[in-house]
């Protein structure tokens, strides 16, 4: 099939029929007629990363883009992202490569099971993880990510329960962290981190013992407990920039971003099976079908914009809005830090 840059394709099963140069250097043309920027998350396609302006967690990218002149944000993630893309920059558009790339995690909580739980402990303080709905977190007193979840609740008054939606590994581990025990976690999870078993440690371990072990604290305590380090994405990030051989508990789309920067160190995935099949469902090919048509354009309720909106801000305030990390953010990091199974520091 021949195209031209003019183009308008009709379905992304067109494009996909497009050499993938061709398809490069549509985006490329499209995004500055936009004035579009490409968020790629870690997790996704190496192809999306090589085209993407800012490569990163959903949060942070979504902050980035909010610190840009563009008219037009891409997101190439899963659903909730955008949306919280929408929340931080209201007054731009969002758009997604493929409405159907949702997090089973995120959908394990619906605003009306989380109104249900609320009534059911009134008086309690709701932490939504940021990986939630744009709905959950306008019904939430604050937000948190994986890298400041334990210091988000140790700013809950001790004596107030707290109601932790939609991710129990995480809950868990920042009722570990904080010794509380009035934490009610949603019974969610992410299923690409959860399914990570001892057995696949263990032999990422035998065949490379020189490996630091970093988890993300979406996995489940046993694997926690045998890490080197727990951390989020964008702290595996920083470990791989200092480290020489890391074996790494979250989705292989890190791995391959990593070992694609450092192609002389050692970076393998604890599970050759971590993938996350929503993140992978954006393509080249839909990427540039979605800049050509302006689609699928993510809207949100105003109500909805403004509370979650308010949760996030209160969790940004927190840390005194978005700054690089300070040294007290570093040692939240580094409370994560502790003695393996083999000796290792």
């Amino acid at each position: 099939m021949s195209s031209t840059l003019t183009d308008r394709l009709e379905t992304p099963l067109d494009y996909a029929a497009l050499p993938a140069d061709a398809l490069v250097e549509r985006i490329r043309a499209r995004k500055e007629e936009l004035n579009a920027v490409i968020l790629g998350h870690n997790y996704q396609r190496v192809e999306i990363q090589e085209v993407s302006d800012y490569l990163g967690d959903s949060l942070g990218l979504s902050q980035e883009a909010a610190d840009t002149e563009a008219d037009v944000i891409v997101f190439c993630g899963v659903h909730f992202m955008a949306e919280t893309a929408k929340v931080l920059s209201p007054e731009k558009t969002v758009l997604m490569p493929d409405l159907r790339a949702g997090c089973p995690m995120a959908d394990f909580v619906t605003g009306d099971a989380l109104r249900r739980l609320q009534a059911q402990h009134p008086g309690a303080a709701t932490v939504a993880y940021v990986n939630s709905t744009a709905e959950v977190k306008a019904l939430s007193d604050i937000c948190c990510t994986s890298s400041n979840a334990v210091r988000v609740v140790e700013s809950i008054p001790e004596d107030r329960t707290i109601l932790f939606v939609p991710d129990r590994n995480l809950a868990a581990y920042a009722a570990e962290q904080t010794g509380r025990e009035n934490i009610v976690a949603w019974d969610g999870y992410c299923y690409v981190h959860d399914d990570m078993v001892l057995e696949e440690l263990a032999a990422a371990r035998r065949a490379h013992p020189e490996a630091k072990v970093v988890v993300h604290p979406e996995a489940r305590a046993d694997l926690l407990e045998q890490a080197d380090i727990v951390t989020s994405t964008a702290g595996m990030v920083d470990i791989a920039e200092r480290e020489e051989a890391v074996i790494f508990g979250t989705e292989r789309g890190l791995v391959d971003r990593m070992k694609k920067r450092f192609p002389l160190k050692t970076f393998v995935p604890l599970s050759g099976a971590a993938i996350c099949g929503n993140m992978k469902m954006n393509t080249l090919a839909k990427l540039a079908w979605c800049l050509d048509h302006r689609q699928h354009e993510v809207t949100l309720d105003p109500s909805v914009q403004e509370g979650a909106a308010r949760a996030l801000q209160r969790m940004l305030d927190l840390s005194g809005g978005w700054t690089p990390p300070s040294e007290e953010e570093a040692r939240l990091e580094a409370a994560g830090l502790r003695s393996s199974g083999c000796g290792c520091a």
